[in-house]
């Protein structure tokens, strides 16, 4: 808001630096990290409060009924102050990303906070990290808004936010950049890897410092044993298939859940969300204590730790727990139940694998046996992931990131890709997309046209001929220059530097004229110095944002110090023009066309010589080729043509007079009439000038 009040030539100072986007990164991150730190302390205490209840009540009572008051409170918050804020937040995202009108502020970003507080921490089965991301993005947003950007960079820090919120979440600065690219942008500009990188490392080290940990598994594997052998393959081949087949079974169940919610379950998003906390609560309350606790169960079954009929237990209760949750448009991601699901379908498959070799009895020959469930477990993690999400890379790096261990880099890489083959060759497309396509919103590719827009840059559009002015003009000289040009604006050089500009507008304005003692007004005592300016590799997008934004009708185009040219908004008019006709010629200022300078008619009869004066005495050197003719009637006319550089000698049909050979030259009339006119063509070579006149 602070920035409202400052004049726009120091709001454009500010906007103009790359250096601001470095220090918006930052930002960015430090908040991102300290929202998902909040989040998990948050989510944390009022789990823990939960749990304590259910054992100090009966767990059929308590479990239940803070599932549909929590539930409840969730849906209210966000039907009430921010539709935005439901489901995951991935998908909103994507779209404000896409140029899709979407709110993404403030207030979005606190009322996902305190609804997934509620939502998960009152029992149900969805995950924190997700909700991060678009909290991210909302904050970076909102900052966008307070310190004005072009569209281009606050699209840029929307994805630094999102990739901040994702590396607060899981410790893993390095996925959350690869998720961004992976899944939002497909852009792998200096720019966009720059600040989501930087975002990234600062959200992950606040996270870090101030105990936010996700799911760092780091400390607890450097006492556990992972290997990775060729008895191996096959299994993690088998462990790809199914997570392929079971995590595209997931999202389809999710959008049959959808379906049941809005067209069978008529009822309003508060009851929604808490029948699903209701649901939740009963199916919990029946199962062993372990399950009431899902951070636990989740580190549980990443470390191996379970029985084989437990392990089957957790994925059967929580994929039908997850396709619940998410169905009812509760607020949480489906980055933590796909982690916990890939973990308990893991862990199954090394169950297997154990259990086939020690019934075949040997090795099969290698020197090393199957490896122990930890290693499925870390590995479906990540397979599973990458089935439902549809990023592998993201998948592989998240799980090595918390885990720091190299010995799960290729169990991953088989695992994650087999996983990601099968299920987009069942249902196609990431399931973000998909969801967006649900609520009725269609990303697609831009059109042509939209792409020869986005290609445009201001060195396309701008005029390379300005008019300019001097900064020791007197205030009359200035008003002069101002009558005699159809400009109302002209940039003021000096030693071919920009140094300010004057308009009309200036001009009228009488406060910023000196009350000078003695001597005249000069054009640098009135003029804005410092104008707001782009340089000629500035795409459309931020000349249109500095037009609009600062209410400007020029903007000059400069390399440092250096005017090169101008851009007016009948520039973009004309190229609009052009594009919409299909205009093949090149976007940008035309060279100018010819136009007359003097044009008269002679005496019917006459004897002597005619002076044939000039309007512009400094056209005369310019002009480029005369071409005489003559008709029937017996005009005489003398034209200038594009087609050649002067000189050319003259040919003319007729001897009865020789063309002119510049300013103030004689032409002898005949004794009809004879129209003579002289057009002017710029930017073509200087003929001589007489020596002297006729």
């Amino acid at each position: 808001m602070w920035m409202i009040s400052l004049p726009h030539q120091i709001r454009y100072l500010l906007i103009g630096q790359k250096r601001l986007a470095i220090f918006e990164a930052c930002v960015i991150g430090l908040v991102s990290g300290l929202a998902a730190v909040l989040l998990k302390h948050g989510i944390g205490a009022v789990g823990a409060w939960r749990v304590q209840m259910s054992y100090l009540a009966p767990a059929w009572f308590v479990l239940p009924g803070i599932g549909l008051v929590g539930g409840g409170l969730s849906g209210w918050l966000i039907a009430r102050f921010a539709p935005e804020a439901a489901g995951s937040g991935i998908p909103q995202v994507k779209a404000m990303l896409a140029n899709v009108a979407i709110a993404l502020n403030l207030r979005v970003a606190i009322v996902k906070m305190v609804s997934v507080i509620l939502a998960v921490g009152s029992g149900l089965n969805l995950g924190r990290q997700g909700p991060t991301v678009q909290i991210g993005a909302a904050l970076a947003a909102q900052l966008s808004r307070w310190i004005p950007t072009s569209p281009e960079y606050r699209r840029q820090l929307i994805a630094a936010g999102a990739a901040a919120g994702l590396a607060a979440g899981f410790n893993a600065p390095i996925a959350g950049v690869l998720f961004v690219v992976e899944e939002f942008l497909q852009d792998f500009s200096g720019l966009t890897l720059g600040t989501a990188i930087l975002a990234s490392f600062i959200g992950a080290v606040v996270s870090r410092l101030l105990g936010g940990q996700g799911l760092s598994l780091s400390q607890d594997m450097s006492d556990r044993f992972t290997s990775f052998s060729l008895q191996d393959v096959p299994f993690f081949l088998i462990l790809g298939l199914l997570a392929g087949l079971l995590g595209a079974l997931l999202c389809q169940g999710i959008f049959a859940s959808l379906a049941f919610n809005r067209h069978v379950l008529r009822v309003s998003l508060p009851w929604k969300i808490g029948l699903a906390g209701l649901l939740s609560g009963m199916v919990v309350a029946v199962l062993p204590p372990e399950f009431r606790d899902n951070t636990g169960l989740q580190e549980s079954l990443s470390m191996g730790d379970t029985l084989w009929y437990v392990t089957l237990l957790a994925f059967g209760v929580k994929f039908f727990l997850t396709m619940i949750a998410a169905g009812s448009g509760a607020p949480g991601g489906l980055f933590a139940p796909s982690l916990i699901l890939g973990a308990a379908l893991g862990q199954s498959v090394g169950f297997m694998a154990l259990a086939l070799e020690q019934w075949v009895g040997i090795p099969l020959g290698f020197p090393a046996g199957v490896s122990p469930t930890t290693t499925y477990a870390l590995a479906g993690m990540g397979a599973f992931f990458s089935a439902v999400t549809r990023g592998p890379i993201t998948a592989i790096v998240i799980v090595f990131e918390i885990t720091a261990d190299f010995n799960l880099v290729l169990p991953l890489m088989i695992g994650s890709v087999v996983a990601y083959l099968i299920s987009d060759r069942i249902a196609p497309g990431s399931i973000y997309g998909r969801l967006l396509e649900w609520n009725g919103i269609h990303i697609t590719q831009d059109s042509a046209i939209s792409d020869s827009w986005a290609e445009l840059t201001a060195a396309d559009l701008m005029q390379r001929r300005v008019e300019t002015l001097a900064s020791q003009m007197t205030l009359t000289e200035v008003v002069q220059a101002f009558s005699s040009s159809h400009h109302r604006g002209f940039p003021v050089v000096d030693h071919g530097k920009l140094i300010g500009i004057i308009t009309q507008t200036d001009l009228s304005d009488l406060s910023r004229r000196p009350a000078l003692q003695d001597g005249e007004i000069r054009l640098a005592d009135i003029m804005t110095p410092q104008p707001v300016t782009v340089h000629p590799q500035d795409p459309l997008t931020q000349v249109l944002y500095l037009l609009n934004r600062f209410k400007l009708s020029r903007l000059p185009v400069t390399e440092g110090q250096k005017l090169v040219g101008i851009i007016t908004r009948a520039d973009i008019i004309r190229a609009e023009a052009d594009q919409l006709n299909a205009a093949t010629k090149q976007f940008g200022s035309p060279l100018e066309p010819s136009y007359v300078v003097y044009q008269t008619r002679s005496p019917a009869t006459g004897s002597g010589r005619l002076l044939v004066p000039l309007s512009n005495p400094q056209t005369a050197p310019m002009l480029m080729k005369w071409q005489w003719r003559s008709r029937a009637i017996g005009t005489m006319r003398w034209n200038v043509s594009r087609s050649s550089p002067f000189p050319e000698a003259v040919r003319p049909q007729k001897p009865q007079c020789a063309p002119p050979a510049g300013a103030g030259c004689c032409a002898k009339p005949s004794k009809w009439d004879e129209t003579i006119t002289f057009r002017f063509i710029p930017n073509f070579g200087l003929p001589t000038m007489p020596q002297k006149p006729c």
